[in-house]
């Protein structure tokens, strides 16, 4: 087991990063994985399929711009930069279709699930569980990310880590846990 660190690009840092060179298959990636949330909203609110693939493109070609012109900050996921401006894209849509002619009316009819603030708490939470977790230290971070974000079994687990048993690596990973919630929360 190597103790080398290595830096690796979020999802979001690949996706712009593809963008920035022109990379086909990182804009079908950018489809696959944003546009059900978009689609939802636009569906929901009054629209088709159609009207979600024209606010999507839109949506895509705002951001494919900035990121070109080098004026592209992402300060969220880029799911929630994604979902605020085609939510702003249709309703502008709206309002010029004269089917909302105030904010507040849209709001109010936007599914509460998607509510931006909770986007952004929810990114605010998982950079402070990011930073517990990187402050939790070896071998608990390796324990904590294989089994829950890599879903290794703990027989995996113990063998990669030469446990003599799984019992003795669920135990690891249970002190791990607490240690990770007492950073976290404390």
């Amino acid at each position: 087991m190597s103790k080398e660190k290595k830096y690796t690009l979020s999802e979001d840092e690949e996706l712009i990063f593809g963008i920035q060179n022109g990379d086909a298959k990182i804009m079908e990636s950018l489809y696959r994985i944003h546009f059900p949330v978009i689609m939802r909203l636009i569906v929901n609110n009054g629209g088709d399929v159609d009207d979600a693939k024209d606010i999507f493109q839109e949506a895509v070609i705002i951001l494919y711009d900035k990121i070109k012109e080098g004026s592209f900050e992402l300060n969220s996921k880029l799911k929630t930069y994604l979902y605020s401006v085609s939510r702003n894209l249709w309703l502008k849509r709206l309002t010029k279709k004269g089917i909302y002619t105030n904010i507040e009316d849209f709001e109010d009819r936007l599914p509460v699930e998607e509510d931006i603030e909770s986007h952004k708490e929810r990114d605010r939470q998982f950079m402070l569980m990011e930073d517990a977790l990187m402050r939790l230290g070896e071998p608990c971070q390796t324990i904590i990310k294989d089994f829950y974000l890599r879903n290794l079994s703990m027989h995996d687990i113990c063998e990669k880590f030469g446990y003599t048993n799984t019992d003795n690596a669920k135990n690891q990973k249970y002190k791990c846990l607490q240690r990770l919630k007492k950073l976290f929360f404390g």
